[in-house]
């Protein structure tokens, strides 16, 4: 009987022909959702057990859901993307299921993005595109980027590339990650400061760090308090990094000049969220990682990944859980 592999966000099955030939050609018959929407936890614990494998989106994997199909022989959760916090890695952990990423393939597609969040911003496009359609023609002037200082937090592949595309526009750039890349940063002329001293520098501060209970409310009241009245905020790293009442508080009263938003604390956002009736935020539905090229080479990364697993191979640096080996070998060998 062939394997198989719960292909779990529903878009993915518009282009299985990128990442199918991958999984076919490892053997494995692909299931796909019953809804073209997210999986809920319920879905998943209906239908992951019993696949070998899931190609995972953001659905929440559970320490219920993982139990259930790791006990019906679930042993690898491939994320297609970087981040993982949709994941209990200890349960997979406990279960012997690896959590695989893709690393690589997305960061510049969030570059790209955390520029247009910025650019919107920064030129007032949703205010004048709005005016427009209402037969208004304001003009006035808006702010440059030139000369104005980036403050990277999150020094890793995307807050890189970030930085580089901000030189491209004259931006001194600042960072900070306690991780950094130190030969990276003295090349490229970019300061490693504290957090603090960012925060009270940077004309913009825009976020690349992962979600871990270490950077959870990074930003936070007294974060926001720190940094310029006409500064910009740009999040698409992870909702939780940012402390939204502490956000609308900021922005509605002033403390802050605008933001840019591409992931939430809740996602989707409630249609009560205060932020979401500001004039000063620009949102997006956490997409910065997802343009055609990415999600191509996500998927098909994490059908490779998959496919390595299956065939006994561990590809080394795709493993979040690295300490699972032993047990999952154990598992594989039964």
């Amino acid at each position: 009987m062939q394997p198989k592999v719960l292909v779990a966000p529903a878009p993915l099955k518009e282009i299985e022909h990128v990442y199918g030939p991958v999984l076919r050609g490892a053997g494995v018959e692909m299931v796909f959702p019953t809804r073209n929407v997210q999986m809920t936890e319920d879905e998943l614990l209906a239908q992951l057990p019993g696949a070998a494998a899931s190609l995972a989106g953001s659905e929440p994997y559970t320490r219920a859901v993982i139990e259930k199909a790791a006990a019906a022989g679930l042993s690898v959760i491939a994320r297609a993307g970087v981040g993982y916090d949709g994941v209990d890695v200890a349960a997979a952990t406990d279960h012997g299921v690896a959590v695989t990423i893709t690393p690589g393939t997305n960061h510049d597609a969030v570059a790209e993005h955390t520029f247009m969040l910025l650019l919107a911003l920064a030129k007032n496009l949703i205010t004048q595109h709005t005016a427009i359609q209402k037969g208004q023609w304001v003009r006035r002037a808006n702010q440059p980027l030139r000369g104005r200082t980036l403050g990277v937090v999150g020094f890793g592949r995307t807050g890189k590339a970030v930085a580089l595309r901000g030189q491209a526009f004259g931006m001194p750039v600042i960072a900070f990650d306690p991780f950094a890349d130190k030969d990276f940063a003295a090349k490229h002329h970019i300061p490693l400061v504290e957090l603090n001293d960012l925060l009270k520098q940077s004309d913009v501060v825009t976020l690349h760090m992962p979600m871990l209970p270490g950077t959870k409310h990074i930003i936070n009241a007294e974060s926001l308090g720190l940094m310029k009245k006409t500064a910009y905020l740009i999040n698409t790293a992870r909702g939780g990094v940012v402390n939204e009442p502490a956000l609308y508080d900021a922005l509605k009263n002033n403390r802050l000049a605008g933001a840019g938003l591409d992931v939430f604390d809740e996602e989707p956002p409630q249609p009560d969220n205060p932020l979401l009736q500001l004039d000063n935020v620009v949102m997006t539905a956490h997409t910065a990682g997802v343009d055609v090229q990415s999600r191509d080479d996500m998927a098909r990364a994490a059908a490779e990944a998959i496919a390595k697993m299956l065939a006994g191979e561990w590809p080394t640096g795709w493993v979040v859980n690295q300490e699972v080996e032993t047990k999952w070998r154990a598992r594989a060998k039964k």
